[in-house]
């Protein structure tokens, strides 16, 4: 063997053991890569039936609310109308019964005023 042969040798067995020692890592990297395809599958799965039930819930919130908005639609509408019922009221009736209330007072004020 010559020293080419050796000097070649040698290099050779270092880089046998320089790709053994980065083996290891890359092996390494390899499994902590495959954990986190896993984790991502699974985080997926249990993700979307969460959305899901969220994209459900929003609907019938606003299933609720237009049942709300109705409600309160009634509702102004009774509003309006117990107004005007309560104006119609004192328009008819409250208005002859304070010239009844005045008359009475008059004419109590002229009787109380005769003793």
């Amino acid at each position: 063997m010559s020293g080419g042969d050796i000097a070649g040798l040698i290099a050779a067995v270092a880089f046998v053991l320089l790709v053994g020692v980065l083996a290891v890592p890359l092996v390494k990297l390899g499994r902590v890569l495959d954990e986190a395809r896993v984790s991502v599958h699974d985080l997926t799965e249990h993700t979307l039936p969460v959305i899901d039930e969220a994209a459900a819930l929003v609907a019938s919130s606003n299933g609720q609310l237009e049942k709300v908005d109705q409600v309160t639609t009634a509702a102004a509408e009774v509003t309006e109308n117990v107004s005007a019922l309560t104006a119609l009221f004192a328009a008819t009736v409250g208005r002859p019964m304070l010239k009844v209330a005045a008359f009475s007072a008059g004419v109590r004020r002229v009787l109380g005023g005769a003793r």
